[in-house]
């Protein structure tokens, strides 16, 4: 079994930055594609970034267009941990934001919630204007 604990999060102001991580441990190696997904009241749970273990197409990180540019999605695999450092924060981006890992699969497969095993507690991130 994986545990996965979320940290970072909270308020800040439009334009002011955030960096959430997420520790894996548990019967875990570094071999797992994690991605970060958020959900805010009254909306379904979408995708925000993903980073695969292994290279496709030559790439490993994936951004929904809302937040290329702004966010950066990163991995320490000595800590067993990921990081989405969160630049430029908007007010639309205050929701719940939730890591997830997965075993390795094809890139395309990164937006889908339902192809990851594992689930953070969740973390709040408010944006005011």
């Amino acid at each position: 079994q994986v545990q996965l604990v979320q940290s970072g999060g909270g308020l800040v102001q439009a334009g002011g930055s955030l960096r959430l991580s997420c520790a894996a441990s548990g019967r875990t190696s570094s071999s797992y594609d994690m991605g970060w997904f958020r959900q805010a009241p009254g909306k379904e749970r979408e995708f925000v970034a993903a980073i695969t273990r292994f290279t496709w197409n030559g790439n490993s990180a994936y951004y929904a267009d809302s937040v290329k540019g702004r966010f950066t999605i990163s991995r320490d695999n000595a800590k067993n941990t990921g990081y989405l450092q969160m630049n430029s924060l908007k007010p639309e981006d205050t929701a719940l934001y939730y890591c997830a890992t997965r075993s390795p699969k094809t890139g395309s497969t990164v937006y889908n919630p339902t192809s990851y095993d594992y689930w953070g507690q969740g973390t709040q991130v408010t944006v005011s204007s």
